[in-house]
């Protein structure tokens, strides 16, 4: 053992620094350092939702920009079409003229025929017996040959059943008949009397025409059109629903008159009942003739029998 000075000595003892121990190793402490550093320098975005108004229009503006792209593409097509024609005119110039202007020629005629065709099938006159309408071929484009007076000579009575001929039955009796049917002309006994004789027709036929086309002017267009016959449209008178319109009865009787006796005797020469209704209600227009025939010939069998109801 030491002794002496050296052993007095105080040895001055450095404190002794003691480690902290901790249960994370240096290297995973710097590692997780250095994680921490790069997390402190990340940049972090958010992003919110953009909020947009939708419009409701957009989708019907789009459909309606695409349906207006299609005549676009259409009316270009007929210009390029109109161009080639346009085109081959131009190269064909010297012949493809002179038939043009033929082809229009034609057409043009074509169309003067039909519409003559259409006016003299309009100017026809109708009948109609107990509600069946007969189509009358009387010439209504010959209107202005037979819408006159009388011609001074006045055929003599040819046949049975022929129109022409003083009046078989008088104005009184006429006027009975009118009026036991409630006709709108009750009381014309005396015109379709003196029309009669100024024309050379029996107005016992015109009465029974009268009956068989319209009850005496009780039913159909004659209501309005005062018409005896039921006459198509004709020159001098008004024209409504293709039909003759006269102001008075009297009118309408005396164009009846001048009908036959005009144009069917004086120009046809057809003067009996049964030569009449064939050509006034021809079968070709599916007319039964000899039904007509014989329902005029019964009324006037009737008449001329004394007997005002027709049975």
């Amino acid at each position: 053992m030491a002794s002496g000075s050296y052993a007095d000595k105080t040895v001055r003892r450095l404190p002794v620094k003691k480690e902290v121990e901790t249960s994370i190793p240096h290297r995973a402490s710097r590692q997780q350092q250095q994680a921490v550093k790069e997390e402190d320098t990340r940049e972090y975005y958010y992003y919110e939702p953009e909020t947009r108004l939708v419009n409701p229009f957009n989708g019907l503006l789009s459909v309606a920009s695409q349906i207006a792209a299609i005549p676009l593409g259409a009316i270009r097509s007929v210009r390029q079409w109109i161009g080639d024609i346009v085109d081959n005119y131009r190269r064909h110039n010297l012949w493809l003229q002179p038939l043009l202007i033929s082809m229009m020629i034609v057409i043009c005629f074509m169309g003067i025929f039909l519409s003559v065709g259409i006016v003299q099938r309009s100017a026809s006159i109708s009948i109609s017996t107990k509600g069946q309408v007969y189509d009358m071929q009387v010439g209504g484009n010959q209107a202005d040959t037979w819408q006159h007076g009388p011609s001074a000579n006045i055929p003599t009575q040819s046949g049975p059943y022929s129109v022409l001929g003083n009046p078989t039955i008088s104005v009184d009796f006429i006027n009975q008949v009118l009026s036991s049917y409630n006709s709108p002309a009750a009381g014309k006994g005396q015109t379709l009397n003196d029309l009669g004789k100024q024309y050379g027709i029996d107005p016992t036929f015109a009465l029974a025409f009268f009956m068989h086309e319209s009850s005496f002017g009780t039913q159909g267009e004659a209501t309005k059109s005062l018409s005896l016959g039921n006459l198509r449209c004709i020159p001098n008178f008004r024209c409504a629903d293709n039909f003759a319109q006269f102001d008075t009865w009297e009118d309408g009787f005396k164009a009846w008159y001048q009908l036959i006796r005009n144009l069917y005797v004086d120009q046809w020469g057809l003067t009996t009942v049964d030569l009449i209704i064939p050509r006034y209600a021809p079968t070709a227009d599916n007319n039964n003739e000899q039904g007509y025939i014989a329902a005029l010939k019964h009324a006037i069998d009737t008449w001329h029998a004394g007997q005002i109801i027709v049975s």
